[in-house]
């Protein structure tokens, strides 16, 4: 019976792991789910700083319930891997989708529309 309590158990954990996500998702404009060691996840952290972007940065290692969001962002995302980005509230992806969208000019546009960044054409005038 013991592992019927504990799947049951880790349903509940990687439920409450799903609600604390989309709360953190939900009052941040932009949020960085990633992990200390991870190269990707330094690639796009670079990235945001590089931008001067301001992002809620949840290191997945640090955190004692991690491996439950984790979990959790793969059900809700379809992507199990980090750094899983969303902007605006929405996904956006991993590593390869961020770079693409800064390489096309479409990633400033969606930090300035979610207020992570400054909109600098404002400041000239």
């Amino acid at each position: 019976m013991g592992s019927i309590f504990s799947s049951t158990q880790k349903r509940e954990d990687i439920e409450m792991a799903l609600v604390k996500a989309k709360q953190i998702v939900s009052s941040n404009p932009v949020v960085v789910f990633s992990k200390t060691y991870c190269g990707y996840c330094s690639k796009v952290k670079k990235l945001l700083s590089q931008l001067q972007a301001s992002y809620k940065l949840i290191e997945l290692d640090e955190e004692s319930d991690g491996d439950d969001i984790q979990a959790a962002l793969a059900e809700w995302t379809g992507q199990r891997t980090v750094p899983n980005v969303f902007i605006n509230g929405k996904h956006i992806g991993g590593s390869d989708v961020v770079a693409a969208k800064n390489q096309q000019g479409t990633l400033v546009p969606l930090l300035l529309e979610a207020g992570a960044i400054a909109d600098v054409s404002t400041k000239e005038k």
